[in-house]
């Protein structure tokens, strides 16, 4: 009944969350270290962390517009903003951080611009192989990965498999990812499992969609955030962000850095979160 699609999720196995995952129990703050930037060094109450940030990494394209360049080096500053927020998140313990990479949408983008973003995506995933290793950062993706070219996903699939081991934290790449697609594939196992007779169609319940969703492995978000300006959510992880926050910030993506994820950890860290109850 777990058997998963090729397309759907490169998971070679199911580790257990980091650590950080658990729940504190006394309040304590971390402020960060004094080689950050000023608005960089507010509080943090480590005891309201969210668990899982997903971000839609959005605007390299006009980022390179605004300054009468290449589409391609907007997407090359887009990687370095990459390499920051993963920095960052694993300085302040997240346990989780998805970033929305390549969408099923992407597909339809003109041929060059797919196929510079995919070598740009092999030379990140060569750059950045040792630090996910050094770090004791878990690599996770979740897609159609079948329609990346096969360089690409023998690249992933090294990577997840150096680091399947680590237990501080998941980078989980959306690559290939459309949520609807997701949902008919969640749909189509269910469908196939009530078939055979190994579900009854009344068991059906949120907690059995979850168990055939990609990021069936991992909590869901507690934050999005989306740079660029725009509001909306692209078909991405539909049903999982139904109690998420979230952030619509103005700032394209490659200029998204430290002090402004820090900012938004404290705004999220300011809001009531309810799941629908009365306070």
């Amino acid at each position: 009944m777990r058997s998963r699609p090729r397309t759907a999720s490169r998971k070679l196995r199911t580790n257990s969350l980091p650590r950080s995952t658990r729940s504190i129990k006394t309040k304590r703050k971390r402020s960060l270290n004094s080689s950050s930037s000023p608005s960089a060094r507010i509080e943090l109450d480590l005891s309201r962390m969210p668990r899982h940030v997903a971000i839609i990494m959005d605007g390299n394209g006009r980022w390179a517009k605004k300054r009468l360049l290449n589409r391609i080096n907007g997407h090359e500053k887009g990687a370095e903003a990459v390499r920051k927020i993963v920095r960052t998140a694993r300085k302040l313990e997240l346990p989780v951080l998805t970033l929305y990479a390549f969408s099923t949408e992407n597909w339809k983008r003109p041929k060059p611009e797919i196929s510079g973003l995919m070598r740009l995506l092999g030379r990140f995933l060569t750059s950045e192989h040792r630090t996910l290793v050094d770090n004791q950062i878990r690599l996770n993706v979740i897609g159609q990965i079948h329609r990346l070219p096969d360089a690409v996903r023998e690249q992933l699939d090294a990577i997840m498999a150096d680091t399947a081991g680590n237990t501080k934290m998941v980078l989980n790449l959306a690559l290939s990812y459309g949520a609807r697609t997701e949902i008919v594939d969640m749909v189509r196992q269910v469908a196939v499992a009530v078939q055979k007779g190994q579900l009854d169609p009344a068991a059906v319940t949120p907690e059995v969609v979850d168990q055939h969703l990609y990021t069936h492995d991992l909590p869901d978000p507690d934050l999005l955030i989306r740079t660029s300006g725009e509001q909306r959510i692209s078909n991405f992880l539909l049903w999982q962000i139904a109690y998420a926050e979230l952030v619509f910030t103005p700032t394209l993506w490659p200029d998204f850095d430290e002090d402004e994820f820090i900012r938004i950890l404290k705004e999220y860290q300011g809001r009531e979160r309810r799941f629908g109850a009365i306070p």
